[in-house]
């Protein structure tokens, strides 16, 4: 981890988006791997959209981040799994 200063301040509403090769459990899985580390923002909604042609998803799910280290743990979970190609 680094002592560079957040320009975020915690807590705070967080989109983190998720893509992958379209799949009936890829949302499943991107909703899991995130809630595992954080809630929903209140209000908020899991987003799902599909591709052009259909063979990709994207799945943004808006949390309520408390800290740069929880984020850096749910992008890790996040690259680490091999169904997600992108996270952002």
């Amino acid at each position: 981890m680094t002592d560079t200063p957040s320009l975020l301040e915690f807590p705070c509403k967080f989109p983190i988006k998720a893509m992958g090769r379209a799949s009936p459990e890829f949302e499943t899985l991107v909703r899991s791997l995130v809630l595992n580390h954080a809630g929903l923002y209140p209000g908020a909604e899991v987003t799902v959209a599909q591709s052009g042609e259909g063979n990709f998803l994207s799945v943004t799910v808006t949390i309520n981040a408390e800290s740069r280290e929880q984020l850096d743990r749910i992008y890790q979970d996040l690259t680490d799994c091999e169904q997600i190609l992108m996270a952002l």
